[in-house]
């Protein structure tokens, strides 16, 4: 069970302690920091690659993820109200950090919600993605959605130790060891001969905590990789060199 206070405390990793309980009070809370509760126009159908707060019947429930599934709380129905808290963004990584890794290994899967499979090699094609893979074939959950960073999908091994997973298990093309993925986001890197363009986070979604276990989604919120595209296609190995080329 949550309150409202407690769900946007959890966003803005706050103590809910020092967050008000009654919302016009937490409304100028927020204000005082530049922030604000922006109301969901239809909130039974929303979601976006970040937090949101939603409240069922009479719970409420930080929501993540695309489509979105709950980090904090439970919802006791349908969504009946959703905000957003406006100018809460997780702040980028310095660009100046040098990236230097390995890939540790290659999985690919035919098709949505097909076993995965893991390969010793692969080939990467520009603008389309693995061959061999869902995404590169248009045959992906998310591939109708067009738009870029859909050619291929990066999560770091540590991570997925972490959170107690196996490599198949994140559903994602290449794992990679010693690499920082958020400092990949807006550079051009390159994962041996192979150049690629790193667009945005790869956020889990209550889709992967489906076809894994309960907990994946809390366990890789704002951890969840990388989406990219691949810009020089050419071939994929496990061990190549993952490099920052900007």
């Amino acid at each position: 069970m949550s309150a409202l206070h407690e769900c946007v405390a959890h966003v803005l990793g706050a103590d809910a302690a020092d967050v008000p309980r009654e919302q016009s009070e937490l409304r100028g809370w927020l204000a005082q920091r530049g922030l604000g509760l922006v109301p969901v126009a239809d909130p039974a159908a929303f979601s976006w690659p970040g937090p949101f707060v939603a409240r069922g019947e009479r719970e409420w429930a930080v929501l993540f993820g695309v489509p979105p599934g709950p980090v904090l709380g439970a919802l006791d129905g349908p969504v009946q109200v959703a905000y957003v808290i406006a100018g809460h963004e997780v702040r980028a990584a310095d660009r100046g950090v040098t990236v230097a890794g390995t890939v540790a290994a290659i999985v690919l899967a035919p098709a949505a919600e097909a076993p995965l499979r893991s390969v010793e090699r692969a080939r990467a094609i520009a603008g389309r993605g693995l061959q061999g893979d869902r995404y590169a074939d248009g045959a992906g959950t998310f591939s109708p959605g067009g738009g870029r960073g859909h050619d291929l999908t990066l999560v770091a091994a540590e991570v997925l130790e972490d959170a107690g997973l196996e490599p198949i298990e994140a559903r994602r093309n290449l794992i990679v060891r010693g690499v920082d993925l958020d400092a990949l986001r807006g550079r051009r890197f390159r994962v041996g001969a192979v150049e690629c363009m790193g667009q945005r986070r790869c956020e889990p979604c209550a889709h992967l905590e489906r076809l894994t276990r309960p907990g994946v989604l809390r366990a890789l919120a704002h951890r969840g990789g990388l989406r990219a595209d691949i810009l020089r296609g050419g071939d994929l190995h496990v061990g190549d060199p993952v490099e920052a080329l900007e």
